[in-house]
């Protein structure tokens, strides 16, 4: 069909974003692009593949450069909250982050954003700021998740979290998680409860990480570092709750980019059973039916109390769990092709 550019100056953080990107990038091979992704590393699409668990089309290349999509028939460039001038027949800019007051609407952006035929975005958190602050329609196409990479297995009695161990950006909220899950296992009821900590660590503070370890010391809290696909199979699989805290004490309004704009690693858990119990901002209140597959909470002691509601409560769980599969499905591949199909045809 032609040749495509893609453009991600994060790919090695390895993170949902870059999942996104390389899912794109499948998806254009797979209908017939020749895709080339810029950067520097060619043993970049190994560690993408191995970390996603994507198999990868042969017709998906490495470059150093794709010269902002020149000569290329289409080009998906994520944006660092710049507006590049894009020169492929065919331009789409995609924010991961929402991105605000970086004076979107100069005069220079608008000039450049003649060239975009659509800006994407991650979720409608992000798209309200990204839409306000530069002043465009974009369109929502939601993360793909791989829910079909992970099944229930023989739950325990465990909770899990993934997420980034940084404290780039986003608060991630680790912190709060383990000074609850003391609280949850002083109740002799919960004692032998298990907290599982995994994420990757290849962009972030490993002081963060050594003083995480060190509030933990004493309580069954295991830190997972850069985790594979097998490996978040059984984390997954067995764990029966889900935890987060990302965006914990954020002002949402005055500082979007430090919540959760979606929450891949959310869906990929309720994909294996887990009930999510999440803190109530950003993407997780597009994926979470408060009381129906899931749980939001505000503050503190509503995590520990939802957490008991759910463990005491006959027959909550099971019901829990069986709604926060089928959620998942929403955001499967197949749903995204479609999706990236629709736009480029």
């Amino acid at each position: 069909m032609g040749k495509a550019a893609i453009y991600n100056p994060y790919l090695d953080t390895l993170g949902g974003g870059e999942r996104y990107t390389l899912t794109f990038a499948k998806v254009l091979a797979e209908v017939g692009f020749d895709v080339d992704i810029e950067w520097n590393d060619k043993t970049i699409k190994e560690k993408l593949s191995k970390r996603f668990g994507l198999k990868l089309p042969n017709n998906i290349n490495i470059v150093d450069s794709v010269n902002r999509g020149e000569g290329y028939d289409i080009c998906f460039w994520v944006t660092d909250g710049s507006i590049p001038t894009l020169r492929s027949r065919r331009n789409y800019l995609h924010f991961q982050v929402p991105f605000h007051d970086v004076n979107g609407t100069s005069l220079l952006n608008r000039m450049k954003l003649f060239r975009i035929e659509k800006v994407i975005c991650n979720s409608f958190f992000t798209k309200a700021v990204v839409d306000k602050e530069y002043g465009v329609n974009s369109i929502v196409i939601y993360p793909p998740v791989g829910s079909d990479l992970y099944k229930a297995k023989r739950k325990t009695n465990q909770i899990c979290y993934v997420a980034r161990f940084s404290e780039l950006t986003q608060n991630k909220g680790h912190e709060i998680l383990i000074k609850q899950f003391k609280l949850l296992v002083k109740d002799k009821k919960f004692k032998e409860w298990k907290l599982i900590l995994a994420g990757g660590t290849e962009i972030g503070s490993l002081k963060y990480l050594k003083r995480l370890k060190h509030i933990s010391l004493g309580y069954n809290i295991e830190f997972v570092e850069s985790p594979t696909v097998d490996v978040l199979k059984n984390i997954f699989g067995q764990s029966k709750i889900f935890w987060s805290g990302s965006g914990f004490d954020v002002d949402e309004v005055k500082n979007p980019e430090n919540a959760e704009h979606f929450g891949i690693t959310l869906v990929e858990a309720m994909s294996a059973g887990c009930v999510p119990i999440a803190y109530n901002a950003g993407g997780h209140k597009e994926i979470i039916e408060n009381g129906k597959n899931g749980f939001l909470w505000n503050n503190k002691n509503e995590l520990v109390n939802l957490t008991k509601k759910i463990i005491s409560t006959s027959g909550l769980f099971s019901a829990l769990s069986k709604e926060a599969v089928k959620t998942s499905k929403k955001f499967n591949y197949e749903i995204f092709k479609e999706n990236i199909i629709n736009i480029i045809k």
